[in-house]
């Protein structure tokens, strides 16, 4: 029996894939399978990595994106909102602006692809795990501003806590001084 019941794309954002996770509960607790290849077979899964990101309430990560990796998140505790924004200028949704709300009770799994940049702020205490189709390697990972204001990105806070690199990633307007992936 499959612990899937659905893997569509977002409608959103070209490539973003959402899947609604099913859990299987009896008196001992609950099931959960959150992950497999065949998922999604566009994508190379040869090196793959997983990790986990653990974070206070208020706390935003991102906004990063690659060019040569995939994500595919979880949230295994608390809850997040998770943003994406579409760099990629052949897509039919370049500069699309996609939020989805994620928890550990409430899934779903989110299938993030290369060139879309994707960030989230922890709405409480949260956990999320990831799996990567490639090695971390610094020279793959890009940012975008948060408040890039060119973006309006609605996060739903003013003031969160924030990385030093993720205070000073670049705005959507000299991203593409330098170059956007295609």
């Amino acid at each position: 029996m499959s612990a899937v019941s659905v893997v569509r794309e977002s409608g959103r954002i070209a490539g973003v894939g959402i899947v609604e996770l099913r859990a299987f509960s009896d008196e001992r607790g609950r099931f959960m399978e959150t992950f497999r290849r065949e998922w999604f077979p566009q994508v190379s899964w040869d090196r793959l990595q997983m990790n986990r990101s653990d974070s206070r309430k208020q706390v935003l990560r991102g906004l990063h994106w690659h060019r040569r990796q995939v994500d595919y998140w979880v949230v295994t505790r608390g809850s997040i909102r998770a943003v994406l924004v579409d760099l990629r200028r052949s897509s039919a949704t370049w500069r699309r602006v996609e939020r989805v709300e994620m928890g550990a009770d409430s899934g779903p799994g989110l299938f993030i692809p290369e060139g879309v940049a994707h960030g989230f702020l922890a709405l409480e205490d949260a956990t999320l795990t990831y799996v990567v189709n490639n090695y971390y390697d610094n020279s793959d990972e890009q940012g975008l501003a948060w408040d890039d204001p060119q973006l309006s990105i609605p996060w739903g806070t003013e003031d969160p806590q924030l990385s030093a690199r993720d205070r000073s990633n670049p705005t959507l307007a000299e991203l593409e001084a330098t170059g956007l992936p295609d």
